[in-house]
């Protein structure tokens, strides 16, 4: 094994060229592979939504299709419930968003700057959150929210939601906060600045690419959420909950098109927040 080491070593060292166009040729493999395996389903979705019974039945499937028209996905914008579930899905994803940055931030930050007693019991609580089924919680949580007058509304929804993205947000941004060196806090404090002030100067703009991959998974968690939509909602549906109802016996040209339905939101919120996550890697986007 030592010999097989020194010679693959040997040879690496008496070919750099190679060596170098090898892991280069690797990693665009890798790259070309994980593109397929993200594009690929989106494509075959678009591909059942947009080309009606044809394109969903068709086989093989072409690369460049035929007979495309957006009729069968308008057609399914214009079915009553779609438009409105789909403004109550957006609704509960801000208020899922903005509770998760705004409690979960600060929760991190104390998490990543201070040592106080119990503080690895409390995050493994934080975590352990999580281990509850949410099947188990339906019923009392549905009794407080119709006690509260929550019940039934984007609000509610919105606030299960927050329950379920908040324990990772709080421990995504503590690694976060941790990433920001400390001394640059202490050096804002010696030219002036409160504690406060040098959080929002110098700690928020550096952490400001991870907040936003947070932000990014705590609406990607409310978008795919059914089961509390389903369980906390009559009339006023998220997207997943009236699909999940509605769509069960409709032509499958129609369940291809609630399916790119729930995809598109979550693809244009994702690149129009791509320059903050290609901050993470050190990339550059404009």
């Amino acid at each position: 094994m030592n010999m097989q080491a020194i010679s693959s070593e040997a040879a690496a060292t008496a070919n750099p060229a190679s060596f170098v166009s090898s892991r280069r040729w690797l990693l665009w493999s890798g790259i070309a592979a994980l593109c397929a395996w993200v594009l690929v389903p989106i494509y075959l979705v678009a591909l059942g939504a947009l080309g009606g019974r044809q394109g969903v039945y068709i086989w093989p499937k072409t690369g460049l299709p035929t007979g495309i028209s957006l009729e069968p996905f308008i057609l399914f914008l214009q079915t009553e419930g779609v438009v409105r579930s789909f403004l109550n899905s957006l609704g509960a994803a801000g208020i899922t968003v903005a509770l998760s940055i705004l409690l979960g931030a600060p929760a991190g930050y104390a998490l990543a700057r201070y040592n106080f007693p119990g503080k690895d019991s409390y995050r493994l609580l934080v975590l352990l959150t999580r281990a509850f089924p949410l099947a188990i919680l339906a019923l009392p949580l549905t009794v407080s929210f119709i006690r509260l007058g929550l019940y039934d509304t984007i609000v509610g929804v919105g606030l299960i939601h927050t329950v379920l993205a908040l324990p990772f947000a709080a421990l995504v941004t503590q690694g976060i906060f941790l990433g920001v060196p400390k001394e640059l806090e202490e050096a804002a404090w010696v030219f002036g600045c409160t504690r406060i002030q040098a959080f929002f100067k110098v700690v928020a703009p550096l952490a400001l690419p991870g907040i936003v991959a947070t932000a990014v998974f705590a609406f990607v968690i409310s978008w795919n959420e059914v089961f509390a939509a389903s369980v906390l909602t009559v009339r006023n549906r998220t997207l997943t909950a009236y699909l999940l109802t509605v769509l069960s016996e409709s032509p499958m040209h129609y369940r291809f098109a609630g399916g790119l339905m729930l995809i598109l939101p979550s693809v244009v919120f994702i690149f129009a927040v791509r320059r903050y996550l290609f901050a993470i890697w050190g990339i550059s986007s404009k």
